[in-house]
Formats: structure tokens, sequence, C-alpha cells
């Protein structure tokens, strides 16, 4: 055998980045909207944030855009404040933005025991589910149209 397979098990970090080096030359390779992803200001960060009348942070959302999606990757809100029809508020503005900046379409994730219902009220629907995933619940992808 001209080879060998070594098993660890903690981090290393070398190796993880040759294989992040070699799958971003294979995708860019096979893919020019991974390989124009690249490009420095293609994939445009979107932040959305809420604070109180003391100036502090109670939530909001992060997001970035590209290839045409809005892809939003944390939306938090402080207990006191959920509810009251900001989130709803928030998340449409973040749509619009996102339009504005190019985006017809939508992505997220979330777990059944966040706000899967929430997104679905406001038209995102369910495209993929992960069962038992953490043991006794379900992870979600969801997408929406923003056309």
């Amino acid at each position: 055998m001209d080879y060998q397979i070594e098993v660890l098990l903690e981090k290393h970090d070398d190796f993880t980045s040759f294989l992040n080096t070699k799958l971003r030359v294979y995708n860019d390779e096979h893919s020019p909207y991974h390989k124009a992803s690249r490009e420095k200001g293609y994939i445009r960060p979107l932040n959305l944030i809420v604070t109180d009348t003391q100036q502090q942070w109670i939530g909001g959302i992060t997001a970035e855009v590209y290839w045409g999606w809005v892809e939003i990757n944390k939306f938090w809100f402080s207990q006191e404040y959920r509810g009251k029809g900001i989130g709803g508020q928030l998340l449409a503005k973040a749509e619009d933005t996102a339009k504005q900046m190019g985006a017809t379409k939508a992505l997220l994730t979330t777990y059944d025991f966040q706000a899967r219902t929430f997104y679905e009220a406001r038209g995102y629907q369910v495209v993929g589910e992960i069962k038992d995933y953490p043991p006794g619940s379900s992870y979600y992808t969801m997408v929406k149209s923003l056309v």
C-alpha cells in the first residue's frame, strides 16, 4: 500500500487549512459563482442592530448577500422584547435591504425549538430537514422568494 491513514482526535489547523485550500481550488474550477465570490467585496455583509433607549443592544440580524441571495446567519432578541412585532419588522427590513442589494431569494436555518413557525408565517418554506439533530429535535433549511 502506498498510503497510510492517520486518525487524530484533536484539532489540526494546518490540515484544515490544506483541505480548505484544495476545496476552494476545486470549487473555483467547477463553479464560476464560487470563483467570483472570492473577489473582495463580492460577499456583502448586512447587519441590523436594535438598541434600547440606553443604547444597549437588544437584538438584531447578521446576514450576507451574494449569488442573488441573502443568507440570514444570526437572528436574536432579548426575551423582554419578543412578541411585540419587532422581529417581523426587522426581518422585513432585512429582506427589503437585501432586495435593494440585488437579492431575489432568502436562505436561513433554524431548529424546531427556535423560530420555524415565525419564519413560515412570513413566507419561508422548509426545503430541508435533518431529524434528531440534536437528539429529539429537527434542524431546518428554509427559503423564501423575495420577488
